[in-house]
């Protein structure tokens, strides 16, 4: 029996028992968790920063939870088994782009801002437009990374439990946005937290038992694995070698300059990561959950090598493309092959692997939900239009509806994503990021002369460039992978904006400053700095 028709039929009932089984013992043991966390949830500290009682080393973990998502586990090993060396390049940007956090966001940000990122741009700027625009890019950076992840849900679970129908595979997308409007709802940051530290020690630990039965299989020597991996992909030596899909044209290259840049930049901005930084009791502390992130990202990161190689050694590239055509279910069809095909254990194997899966997406998509319903809570409600006078039950009240409003827009539309490429989704997700969030955080951190205006700029130029140059891309339309295969309206050749829409949204905050008549206060800015380098008044 094909690995991959027993994915998508899932013919033997006992396997099927032991998937769902190990589901929902998972989701069983996040929800005991989000209930307990959720008791401990009091004010408006505990619901959106966890009351500030997470240590280093518990926010770093819970840091790579949050970090490692569907598009790390799946999409990294899915590319590195089809494409060999160029699918690596995704796992150096994902890790590279750490040290931009840690350089330049993670202490200054935890000492400057509360809750969110409009925290740090209001301190001295104008408050309610720059609240506004804080938390309008905070929404759609979400929203389009819940996509991914609720798209990457459907395909996962449809495939083994062998849901072919178009109502079931909306009632998974379903099924994971009730999930997460009740982590977020019941548990707060608290029971976030610590659904994603459970996950990140799950997902590691199932990375390194593959890593380490791949690694016996080919009795520890590397060298075997690659020369397999190389010959079983049917591309010979060049697997091995750059260039496979970002090499052979001068547009190929330069997409893959962009998707570096949005990769490397965008992680500085992302605001389920950037509201990490608020759940430490210190600047210090920040600084060292990042330290611990980088090292378990980077452990992780070299894990997806013997992942891909391994798939890539083992499995054909048909039967990868056949069960997923981004090579999305490559590390679950790994587990199947480790396993045996047709043997209970390879049925465990690949339970338990599909189950960790699951849980990296239901930990992104928790920590995502809570980001966006924060910033529309705290800086829309409270403090734009209920302009600062919003009681704290009001302000959590408003949290938690604005919860159940995303997780139901993204029920939606992620029904209307199950089929479409995902990798896209992401792309975007970081190139928004990067694109109006990251100029906004440094100039106003570092620029004295920064003014709201710039901010303004910076935030929706960002934005309407990195949206715009994408809905006119070859991720919507004109190719076969594209969303919509059948039309084509694209005439921005790239699949990443970042390398045309992160320079812009730098510019933009630049000149929006200094065409700008408003004088910034120097004293602010002065507190800010002292502020964001020292901790001194810090929340």
């Amino acid at each position: 029996m094909a690995a991959h028709t027993l994915l998508a039929a899932g013919e033997a009932s006992e396997h099927r028992t032991v998937i769902v089984t190990l589901f929902a013992v998972f989701v069983a043991a996040t929800l005991v968790i989000t209930i307990w966390a959720g008791r401990q949830t009091r004010n408006a500290a505990d619901f959106y920063a966890g009351g500030r009682q997470f240590t280093g080393f518990q926010n770093g973990l819970a840091v790579s939870g949050d970090y490692m998502s569907a598009a790390s586990f799946l999409g990294i090993a899915g590319a590195i088994a089809l494409f060999g060396y160029d699918g690596f390049l995704y796992s150096v940007g994902f890790l590279v782009a750490w040290l931009v956090a840690l350089l330049l966001v993670a202490e200054p940000l935890r000492n400057s801002g509360r809750y969110t990122m409009g925290d740090v741009l209001a301190y001295r700027m104008r408050q309610r437009p720059v609240r506004t625009a804080a938390g309008t890019s905070t929404i759609v950076v979400s929203i389009f990374y819940l996509l991914a992840q609720m798209a990457g849900a459907g395909v996962l679970v449809s495939l083994l439990l062998g849901i072919t129908s178009k109502s079931g595979k909306i009632g998974i997308v379903a099924l994971v946005g009730v999930l997460m409007i009740v982590y977020v709802t019941v548990g707060g940051m608290k029971g976030t937290t610590w659904v994603q530290m459970v996950k990140a020690v799950l997902l590691i630990a199932g990375a390194l038992l593959l890593t380490f039965l791949v690694l016996l299989k080919f009795h520890f020597n590397i060298s075997d694995l690659l020369g397999r991996a190389a010959g079983n992909s049917g591309r010979g030596t060049a697997f091995l070698e750059p260039g496979l899909k970002y090499g052979a044209t001068g547009t190929t290259k330069l997409d893959f300059l962009s998707l570096g840049i949005a990769l490397v930049l965008g992680t500085a901005g992302l605001p389920h990561i950037l509201i990490r930084f608020y759940t430490v009791p210190t600047a210090k502390a920040a600084r060292k959950s990042v330290i611990w992130a980088i090292g378990l990202i980077g452990v992780f990161y070299l894990m997806t090598l013997a992942l891909g190689f391994g798939a890539a050694a083992l499995i054909s590239p048909d039967e990868i493309t056949a069960s997923n055509k981004a090579g999305n279910t490559a590390a679950p069809l790994l587990a199947l092959h480790l396993g045996g095909v047709d043997s209970e254990w390879g049925a465990v194997l690949l339970a338990t692997i599909s189950a960790v899966a699951f849980a990296t997406i239901l930990a992104v998509v928790a920590g995502l939900t809570l980001a966006s319903s924060s910033s529309f809570a705290h800086d829309i409600y409270a403090n734009v239009i209920k302009k600062g006078q919003a009681t704290e039950g009001q302000e959590l009240g408003a949290a938690r509806w604005a919860t159940a409003g995303i997780g139901a827009v993204s029920i939606v539309l992620g029904a209307l994503a199950r089929d479409l490429n995902v990798a896209g989704l992401v792309a975007l997700a970081f190139a928004v990021a990067a694109s109006a969030n990251l100029p906004t955080i440094l100039y106003s951190l570092f620029w004295k002369r920064f003014t709201t205006s710039g901010a303004l700029w910076s935030i929706y130029g960002g934005l309407v460039t990195a949206v715009g140059l994408v809905l006119f891309s070859p991720v919507v339309s004109g190719r076969p992978a594209s969303m919509f295969p059948d039309v084509d309206f694209h005439w921005f050749p790239l699949n990443n904006p970042g390398i045309i829409s992160i320079p812009v949204g730098f510019l933009l905050g630049a000149v929006g400053t200094l065409l700008s008549k408003e004088v910034p206060d120097p004293g602010k800015y002065a507190e800010l700095e002292v502020r964001s380098l020292t901790g001194t008044g810090a929340h």
